[in-house]
């Protein structure tokens, strides 16, 4: 195991969401990255961002991790749940927020 899918792989399990970003939650630098900060501040699910853009090895990695191509990458409870589309679209149907309680992840605001 690389020192990099070790990285990756203490992230997704020792975090109960963690999103794989381009920038940060506080400045995403890619406008898909910002959709899916925005989809879970809205939501009010703490979670981690690990931004890619600081090491080529984790950004090259995370893909590799989960056989997916592209960035942004959300993880719940260790589960690789997708990327911009798949995430928005489970927003837009009450999905995410349906499997973040299955999941038993605390959020700040109630269900709409």
């Amino acid at each position: 195991m690389t020192d990099a899918h070790a990285l990756i792989d203490n992230e997704v399990k020792s975090n109960d969401v963690v999103l794989f970003m381009k920038g940060t939650p506080q400045f995403p630098m890619c406008g898909f990255s910002g959709q899916v900060v925005q989809i879970l501040n809205y939501v009010g699910v703490p979670y981690k961002g690990v931004n890619v853009l600081d090491d080529a090895a984790i950004r090259d990695g995370i893909k590799a991790y989960s056989n997916w191509p592209t960035i942004p990458q959300l993880y719940v409870k260790g589960e690789f749940i997708g990327g911009c589309d798949i995430t928005r679209e489970m927003f837009q149907a009450g999905e995410l927020q349906q499997l973040l309680a299955e999941k038993g992840v605390a959020v700040t605001k109630p269900a709409a």
